[in-house]
């Protein structure tokens, strides 16, 4: 788990720099890049640019938010599947389920609104998501093992959900993926405490 702990720092550090990069970059001669147009000296154009990296901000937000979500679910049927999980978790999985499914069906919306592709740098072992050998690991384990290695798992998943929805609330002009992002926060932190008081 110290290898996962340390790529959801990466990841999270990673987003940040991303959701940044447009509105720093400079030419040769110090002028602003191709979003840049500080050098106008102009309200509007600052606006735009203000916009456009917003924007960008909040496309990258959906794009590794979606397939984070969807291994949470993965999760969440694994615990519904298991004759190990104690009835704690698997309420717990029925929650995540219902809250993320619908969110992950919004997101996809908004890119194909965006004209956005779906696809992201968003892999195994970062943001918190589990590497491939951590998901075999869980579904092998059995008895009160399967609840601990769940619970872990998840708490960490959850973080890295949480990392991302505060990074983007830092970023976007959007009331839509604020409202979302927010929910993320509100909802995930909530049930970190309810999982960690199960361990």
């Amino acid at each position: 788990m110290q290898r996962s702990k340390k790529y959801t720092t990466l990841a999270v550090a990673g987003l940040a720099a991303a959701l940044t990069v447009s509105a720093c970059g400079t030419g040769d001669d110090g002028s602003s890049g191709s979003m840049g147009g500080m050098n106008h000296g102009t309200a509007s154009t600052s606006s735009t640019t203000g916009s456009a990296t917003a924007r960008q901000g909040d496309v990258m937000f959906a794009q590794m938010m979606i397939p984070h979500h969807q291994q949470a679910i993965d999760m969440a049927n694994l615990a519904l599947n298991s004759a190990s999980a104690s009835s704690e978790v698997a309420d717990l999985a029925r929650q995540i389920k219902a809250a993320q499914d619908p969110e992950i069906q919004t997101m996809n919306r908004w890119l194909r609104e965006w004209k956005a592709p779906a696809s992201s740098s968003m892999s195994h072992g970062s943001g918190g998501m589990m590497s491939e050998a951590d998901m075999k690991t869980l579904a092998a384990a059995q008895g009160s093992e399967f609840d601990r290695l769940w619970l872990t798992m998840m708490i960490e998943h959850h973080e890295g959900a949480v990392d991302m929805a505060q990074q983007v609330l830092r970023t976007t002009a959007e009331p839509d993926v604020k409202e979302m992002a927010q929910a993320i926060a509100d909802g995930q932190n909530k049930e970190i405490a309810t999982m960690r008081s199960l361990l």
